[in-house]
């Protein structure tokens, strides 16, 4: 059985982060390892929320695996909340060289970054993406990772020189999430840097939008890499899982917001496989 280990956070109530990862890459026949970096009530959605830092606890875990001599296919990093844990991922990636990389940088949307984020950080998540194998930022990340104002007419030509320009500082290669040129479409577009080759795949657009479905994509994709899948068919996998989740969500009356039903698609996600 293939393993992996995932650093993030845990939101308690909210369907995100390690909530969503584990799960998903359990049923897709992987053991998950995991490496919280915090432990939140919820998630930020919601007011009030209690927050546990975890930094603390993260170097005697590691210590505790390297006696043990655990090795991992892959390593994957989501929601990372300071610069001290900017830098136990990039020894996690370097202690594990042999892993394939994958890099969520989670830390901004719809055209700002998350709360509590600086940009000390961003400069900080660079240098973490610079030693990826593969990073998975949204559109609001990849413009930030650049240094670029964000817009939202931006045209097919500029995303492909934005890949290209995440790939230039060493990342093999860049998909940049939640990408639309037609409306009632949406997707991932892919450049993988050694291959010099393109990969872009769309599905129709629900009508609503719910927190968490980022770490579902990419938990989805890093599921459909360790397992061999080529990049393509990973991304398809990614794509249509997601959308098939807000699907049945929206299907259920008084569904809740602050997350979608992920756990009934899963029958699907297997067939997939």
């Amino acid at each position: 059985m293939k393993r992996i280990v995932t650093m993030q956070d845990i939101s308690c109530i909210g369907k995100c982060s390690l909530t969503v990862a584990l799960p998903i890459l359990s049923a897709m026949g992987i053991e998950t390892a995991i490496l919280p970096t915090a432990i939140l009530s919820t998630h930020t959605m919601f007011k009030h929320f209690t927050f546990h830092d975890l930094t603390n606890e993260i170097e005697p875990i590691l210590s505790n695996w390297k006696k043990e001599n655990f090795t991992f296919q892959a390593v994957y990093t989501g929601y990372l909340g300071s610069m001290e844990q900017l830098q136990i991922a990039s020894k996690l990636i370097e202690e594990n060289k042999n892993a394939c990389i994958i890099v969520d940088p989670c830390m901004a949307d719809s055209g700002k970054l998350y709360t509590g984020f600086t940009e000390q950080f961003v400069k900080g998540m660079k240098q973490l993406t610079n030693k990826a194998d593969i990073i998975c930022p949204n559109i609001t990340e990849a413009f930030y990772l650049l240094d670029k104002p964000y817009h939202e007419d931006y045209t097919e030509q500029e995303i492909r020189d934005m890949l290209k320009d995440l790939c230039a500082t060493g990342t093999k290669t860049a998909i940049i999430t939640g990408v639309s040129f037609q409306k009632g479409k949406v997707g991932a577009y892919a450049y993988q840097s050694e291959k010099d080759t393109w990969h872009a795949y769309y599905t129709n657009e629900e009508p609503e939008h719910f927190h968490g479905t980022g770490d579902i994509w990419a938990s989805c994709l890093t599921g459909g890499l360790v397992l061999g899948k080529p990049i393509e068919q990973a991304i398809q996998i990614a794509c249509d899982f997601v959308k098939i989740s807000i699907h049945k969500t929206l299907q259920e009356q008084n569904h809740n917001i602050y997350g979608v039903n992920f756990e009934q698609a899963i029958p699907e996600l297997i067939q997939m496989l």
